[in-house]
C-alpha cells in the first residue's frame, strides 16, 4: 500500500507541471526558489544600493521617498534616461511589454488563439507601421534618439540581470519570458495612447444615418455646433483669417449602398485641466490643474518621478515605455493635457483586382504594397496574415477579414500612421523655462490631438488645442468616401500656428474639458465628438472665484454637481403628473424634485436620474436607430437630445414608429420615470440604488482575469458630463495642483501605487486616498540639501566596460 502515496506525489508533481489547456502550470508558482511568494516584500524593506554599468557616463544617485517614488540625479542626460528605463523596468516591466504587445498585435504569442482576431486588426489598422514611422521621427533627431537610446539601454540593463525566479509574477502565471526591449516598442506604446484617444471615427455609421435621414434631419441629429456652447477659446475670440482653404469636389457624394454594424462606443473619458492667473489667487502666483481620465488599471498607467540634471528639474508623470515625464512641472512653469476628440481617422471604399495586388485610383489600377504579417500563436503554427497598403493607408476590411454584412475593401487614413515626433514636444516641455519654450514644444506635436495647457511663473497662462489636424471641407469625414478618387484626400493640414489658442485671457484663467475648442467663427473645419457640460461647469466655477487657493482647486477637481440632470430635471419636470404615479413612485419623484444634481457615491437620486434619462433616449431613439445585427447607427448625443427637445417639444422622433398611437413627449417622459422609479424600488430594497453601489469603480489588473491582483466594487460618485468624471473602470488617472510661486508647490495622487508587483507595499497604496479625494505633497528634492522622507538610495556610477 505505501506505493499509492508515492503513486499520487508523482501524479501531482505531473500536474502541477503540465499545461492544462490555456492555464499554465502551476508547479512553479508553489516553487520554493521561484514561487509566488518570492515577490513577496517585507514592509518597510530597505531601497539602497550600488549600481555598475559601462553604459553610464558619470555619476547619478537615486533618492526614494516614503510612497516609493524616485528621485534621479544625474551628471549627464543620457545617464538619466538610462536610470528612468531601468527603474520602469524594475517596477513595471509586464505592464510595459505587455500594453507594446497589445498595440503590435502580439496577444497570441502569450495568451493563444483566442485573441488572433485582435491581433489581425491592430496588424491592419498599421500600428506596427505607424510605429515605425514615429521612430523615423524620433531618431531623425539626434536629441531624442539619445534620449530613447540611453532608455532603450536602461531597460535592457535591468533585463539581463534579471533570472527567471525572480519574474514579475505575471510572466509565471502566463508562463512565458521577458525580451529585450528595442526603440520600436516605445514607437507601440506611442501607437497605443494614439489608438486610444484618436482613432474615434464615426464614418461608417454616419454614412448609415446620412442614407436613412433626410439631411436637415442628419444636421440636427449630429450637429458641428450645439445651441449652448462653453469653448476652450472664448466666444468671440477674433480669429485671423485662414491661409489655406479646404475646396470640396462639385460632385461630392456619400457612398449609399454601404451599411455596417457597429457598436456604441464611449468617446468621453473625461479629462479636464485649467489655470488660473495669480490676479485670481489668494497668493498671487498661478495655479494649475490637471486630472486626466483614462482606463484604470492596476499596475497603475503611470509611474511618479523627478529627474534633475544640470539643464532640467522636472517632476510629474511618466509613461512606463516612454522616456520623459508626461505630465508635470520644473522649475519655470507647469502643463498638462486634455484629449482634444478631433476626427483624424477616415474611411475609403476601395475597388481592388487580382485578390488584393492592385486596386482603382484615378483611373487606372496601381500596384498595392503588401505586407505579410507573421502573427505567433501559442501552441499553435503561426498565422500568416496579407495586408495591403495603399495610398491612404492599411486596408482594414477585405475579402479574408470582415464583418458578415459588409463585403468589399476598406482603407484607413489617420495621421498616427504619419512620420512624427512627439517626443521632442516632452523634451521641450521638460527642459522649458517659459512661454517662448512651450510655443516651440507645440510644433512638433502630431498625434493625438490634446489640449496643451500653460502656466509660467514669469509670463502667465495659456492653452492650444494642439496636433496635427487634416484641412478638410465642411462635412468631409463625416462618411466613407470613395478611394479611387484623389479629390476626395485632405487637402493638408491646418497650419500648426493657427491651431486654436488663447493667452493671458482677460477671464483670468484658461480651460478645457474635451468640449469643443472654438464657436463657429473658427476659420477650420474641426470636426470631432465633444462633451459639453464638464467645460461648462469649471468655467462658471471658475468665473465666480477669486483668492484661489490650491484647496479650492482640489476640491473643484473632485466635484459632482451633475450640469446635465441639472438642465435637465426642471424641464422634464414640465411633462410628469405626479398625481398618475403610484405612491412609490412619488416617493422617488419627490426625491428626484428635491436633489441638488450633487451625483456623490450615497447618492440615490443620481442614480434614479441615469435611469430615466436612460430610459427617455431609449424610447426616443430605439425605433429610428436600431442597434441590431443588420444595420446601426451612433447615438446622438445627450446634449443633442435635451437641446432639440427644449426648442421643440413635438419633435417628430418622440413618437414610436413601432406601435399605433402617437406619443407624445408627456407620454414619454412618464413611461421613462415610471419604469426608472420601479427599478429603483428593486434596487433599493437590495440596499444598491446608491450610485456607488450601483455602478461604483473597477480598477482592474491589466490581465482583466486576476481579480486577487484588482481593486473592485469602489465606492464612487461623479460620472459623465461631471467634473469627477469617473465611472466603471475610467475615472481620474492622476490629479495634480501646482503653485507657481518663487518656490513650487504641488500636490497629486494617482489610483494605485508605483510598483507593478502585486505582493510590494507599493502596489495600491495610494488607491484608498485617492478614493477619499485626498492628496500628496509633492516633493521636489535637490541633492545637495538634507531631505525630508527619503528612505533609500540607489547609487549608479560607470563601470565594468
Amino acid at each position: 500500500m505505501r506505493i499509492i502515496p508515492l503513486i499520487f506525489t508523482v501524479a501531482l508533481v505531473w500536474a502541477l507541471n503540465h499545461r492544462w489547456g490555456a492555464t499554465p502550470p502551476f508547479g512553479m508558482l508553489f516553487s520554493p526558489q521561484h514561487g509566488f511568494w518570492v515577490h513577496a516584500e517585507p514592509v518597510g524593506s530597505p531601497v539602497n544600493g550600488q549600481f555598475v554599468f559601462p553604459q553610464l557616463k558619470g555619476k547619478a544617485e537615486v533618492w526614494f521617498d516614503d510612497r516609493m517614488v524616485a528621485h534621479v540625479f544625474a551628471e549627464q542626460e543620457a545617464d538619466a534616461y538610462f536610470i528612468q528605463g531601468y527603474l520602469h523596468a524594475k517596477n513595471r516591466l509586464w505592464q510595459m511589454e505587455l500594453q507594446t504587445h497589445a498595440a503590435g498585435g502580439r496577444l497570441s504569442e502569450i495568451l493563444g488563439p483566442k485573441l488572433l482576431d485582435y491581433d489581425r486588426r491592430k496588424r491592419r489598422e498599421g500600428m506596427v507601421y505607424g510605429a515605425e514611422q514615429v521612430i523615423k521621427g524620433i531618431e531623425a533627431d539626434p536629441v531624442t534618439k539619445m534620449e530613447l537610446d540611453s532608455y532603450t539601454a536602461g531597460i535592457n540593463a535591468y533585463i539581463g540581470e534579471l533570472r527567471k525566479r525572480n519574474y514579475p509574477l505575471e510572466y509565471k502565471l502566463l508562463g512565458y519570458s521577458p525580451e529585450p526591449w528595442t526603440n520600436i516598442k516605445t514607437g507601440l506604446l506611442v501607437k497605443y495612447m494614439s489608438a486610444d484617444l484618436a482613432a474615434t471615427a464615426d464614418d461608417i455609421p454616419y454614412t448609415n444615418a446620412r442614407n436613412h435621414f433626410s439631411k436637415e434631419d442628419f444636421d440636427q441629429l449630429y450637429p458641428d455646433f450645439t445651441d449652448l456652447m462653453a469653448p476652450i477659446i472664448p466666444r468671440g475670440t477674433p480669429f485671423p483669417a485662414p491661409a489655406r482653404r479646404a475646396v470640396p469636389p462639385p460632385d461630392s457624394v456619400v457612398n449609399a449602398e454601404f451599411q455596417y454594424n457597429t457598436a456604441k462606443q464611449d468617446r468621453d473619458k473625461g479629462s479636464n485641466n485649467w489655470a488660473v492667473a495669480g490676479s485670481k489667487t489668494k497668493n498671487g502666483y498661478p495655479i494649475l490643474c490637471n486630472d486626466p481620465h483614462l482606463e484604470l488599471s492596476l499596475p497603475s498607467l503611470f509611474y511618479e518621478m523627478q529627474i534633475k540634471t544640470p539643464g532640467m528639474n522636472v517632476y510629474g508623470v511618466s509613461l512606463p515605455g516612454a522616456p520623459g515625464i508626461i505630465i508635470g512641472f520644473n522649475d519655470n512653469m507647469g502643463w498638462g493635457f486634455t484629449n482634444g476628440y478631433v476626427d483624424v481617422l477616415d474611411y475609403y471604399k476601395m475597388e481592388f483586382r487580382n485578390g488584393k495586388k492592385e486596386y482603382l485610383f484615378n483611373g487606372q489600377y496601381r500596384p498595392a504594397d503588401l505586407r505579410v504579417e507573421e502573427i505567433k500563436i501559442k501552441g499553435q503554427p503561426s498565422f500568416y496574415d496579407t495586408v495591403a497598403y495603399t495610398v491612404w493607408g492599411p486596408v482594414l476590411y477585405d475579402e479574408t477579414f470582415k464583418d458578415p454584412r459588409f463585403n468589399g475593401y476598406l482603407a484607413m487614413r489617420w495621421t498616427a500612421h504619419d512620420q512624427s515626433n512627439e517626443l521632442r514636444t516632452v523634451h521641450l516641455l521638460n527642459h522649458a523655462k517659459g512661454y517662448g519654450d512651450y510655443l516651440e514644444a507645440m510644433k512638433y506635436w502630431s498625434c493625438p490631438g490634446q489640449n496643451f495647457i500653460y502656466a509660467g511663473k514669469k509670463d502667465g497662462i495659456a492653452i492650444w488645442h494642439n496636433g496635427k489636424h487634416p484641412l478638410r471641407w465642411k462635412d468631409q469625414g463625416k462618411f466613407v468616401t470613395p478611394g479611387s478618387d484623389s479629390t476626395y484626400a485632405w487637402q493638408g493640414f491646418i497650419p500648426q500656428a493657427e491651431n486654436p489658442h488663447v493667452y493671458n485671457p482677460a477671464e483670468g484663467f484658461v480651460s478645457s474639458a474635451n468640449q469643443q475648442a472654438t464657436d463657429s467663427t473658427y476659420p477650420y473645419n474641426l470636426f470631432g465628438y465633444y462633451d459639453l457640460f464638464r467645460g461648462m461647469r469649471i468655467q462658471e466655477q471658475l468665473s465666480q472665484m477669486s483668492g484661489i487657493t490650491p484647496e479650492d482647486m482640489m476640491k473643484l477637481q473632485n466635484d459632482n454637481k451633475n450640469r446635465l440632470a441639472e438642465a435637465a430635471v426642471p424641464f422634464l419636470s414640465e411633462y410628469v403628473s405626479a398625481n398618475t404615479l403610484t405612491s412609490k413612485q412619488q416617493e422617488y419623484w419627490r426625491m428626484m424634485f428635491a436633489w441638488d444634481g450633487v451625483a456623490g457615491p450615497d447618492s440615490k437620486v443620481a442614480t434614479l436620474f441615469n435611469l430615466w434619462w436612460s430610459n427617455l433616449e431609449d424610447a426616443i431613439w430605439s425605433d429610428e436607430l436600431p442597434l441590431n445585427d443588420s444595420i446601426a447607427y451612433v447615438q446622438p448625443e445627450e446634449k443633442t437630445l435635451l437641446f432639440w427637445l427644449m426648442r421643440d417639444s413635438a419633435m417628430h422622433f418622440i413618437d414610436n414608429i413601432r406601435t399605433p398611437a402617437r406619443e407624445t413627449l408627456a407620454d414619454q417622459v412618464m413611461a421613462s420615470f415610471r419604469l426608472a422609479a420601479d427599478t429603483a424600488a428593486a434596487l433599493d430594497a437590495r440596499n444598491e440604488l446608491a450610485l456607488g453601489k450601483f455602478r461604483g469603480t473597477d480598477i482592474r489588473h491589466l490581465s482583466r482575469s486576476i481579480p486577487a491582483f484588482s481593486r473592485m466594487h469602489l465606492n464612487t460618485g461623479g460620472g459623465r458630463h461631471i467634473i469627477n468624471a469617473t465611472k466603471k473602470t475610467t475615472g481620474p488617472s492622476w490629479r495634480m495642483v501646482v503653485e507657481l510661486g518663487p518656490e513650487t508647490k504641488a500636490w497629486g495622487i494617482f489610483p494605485g501605487g508605483q510598483s507593478g508587483n502585486p505582493g510590494s507595499k507599493y502596489y495600491d497604496n495610494m488607491v484608498s486616498d485617492w478614493l477619499a479625494g485626498k492628496y500628496y505633497a509633492l516633493r521636489v528634492y535637490d541633492e545637495k540639501k538634507p531631505a525630508e522622507g527619503v528612505v533609500g538610495k540607489m547609487v549608479f556610477t560607470r563601470g565594468g566596460d
